[in-house]
């Protein structure tokens, strides 16, 4: 009943057809194979079922939706995903991870504590007092896996909210309202990555006049962008973006080639000796502060339990070891 209710969360019940038409997840499963290897004869082989057992169930499952979900290849056999396939791959991961991420946690045990803990955020060096945490929890709770998801404020509460994830970790600002959080005690610093051979590298940091007369890497979050408005006291618009982002890697690698500035975080990118790129702060100093967020009235494993009491734990003691 649970998988059916999961199922029927994502509307993928048919009514027309009763009660007990519900996708199974093994299905699901199938036609994921099927995406992932492009060959239904490879994902047969994956799946370790005949290939016209497959065939069979990836036409019933298109019979169900309605929809053609798969363009098969008349030459070469690809297989490629329609628009509606690639919608079903997106929902059908989803489930599939819920369902996991469920049946892992009723397999938990009062006498040891174990299972899965779902963390994601953005780049940020923050991530360093989670890899803290889970250290410290390693010794008495060595059966806790823990799976990091990285991606923007907007993928990490889209998962927050289909209950994929945990935890997610938010650099401010942003929209708090329906979670429940704690302030981490960390900051990131804003600034200004670029080449060495830059002209602006030679400066100690970066004002906000300089930065309407170079060409822009930024990220595409409005939150994000409206912060560097107030700070600049500049209209964002004014600036001359080339490009945005999501995850500040892709960025550098166009800054590398030159082709132009990434406003980002500190401490995300190589600017060793080793490397091209070098960070400068932006001035006055522009401060991102973190908190890590989880559904209101959320109901946690004991895993989790552990690792949030252990997390509030090393925030407290870091707090006083910065006074």
């Amino acid at each position: 009943m649970l998988v059916k209710h999961i199922i029927q969360e994502y509307n993928f019940n048919d009514k027309s057809k009763g009660e007990d038409s519900f996708m199974e997840v093994r299905v699901l499963r199938y036609f994921l194979a099927v995406a992932r290897e492009e060959s239904i004869s490879k994902a047969a082989e994956y799946l370790h079922i005949t290939q016209p057992t497959l065939s069979r169930q990836l036409m019933e499952l298109e019979e169900q939706l309605g929809s053609k979900l798969l363009n098969r290849g008349k030459c070469n056999h690809k297989i490629t995903l329609t628009d509606e396939g690639i919608l079903l791959r997106k929902r059908a991961e989803e489930i599939i991870a819920l369902v996991d991420k469920t049946k892992s946690e009723f397999t938990e045990t009062n006498e040891v504590i174990s299972g899965d803990i779902y963390i994601g955020g953005g780049e940020t060096d923050a991530m360093r007092l989670i890899a803290k945490t889970a250290q410290n929890l390693k010794n008495d709770y060595p059966h806790i896996r823990y799976h990091l998801f990285s991606g923007n404020a907007d993928d990490v509460t889209e998962k927050l909210d289909n209950g994929l994830l945990d935890f997610g970790i938010l650099i401010e600002p942003a929209d708090m309202e329906k979670y429940n959080y704690i302030k981490l005690p960390v900051t990131d610093r804003w600034g200004l990555l670029m080449r060495k051979d830059s002209p602006l590298a030679e400066k100690e940091k970066i004002s906000s006049n300089e930065l309407l007369e170079i060409p822009l890497i930024t990220s595409h979050q409005t939150l994000v962008r409206n912060e560097i408005s107030g700070w600049s006291g500049q209209d964002f618009e004014k600036l001359n973006i080339v490009a945005t982002y999501n995850l500040v890697y892709n960025a550098s690698l166009m800054v590398d080639e030159g082709f132009g500035y990434a406003l980002c975080l500190d401490k995300l990118v190589n600017t060793s000796e080793s490397s091209n790129l070098c960070f400068k702060p932006l001035a006055p100093q522009l401060e991102a502060h973190l908190d890590i967020v989880w559904k209101k009235h959320q109901v946690f494993s004991k895993a989790a339990e552990k690792f949030l009491t252990m997390l509030k734990q090393i925030g407290r003691a870091s707090c006083r070891e910065r006074v």
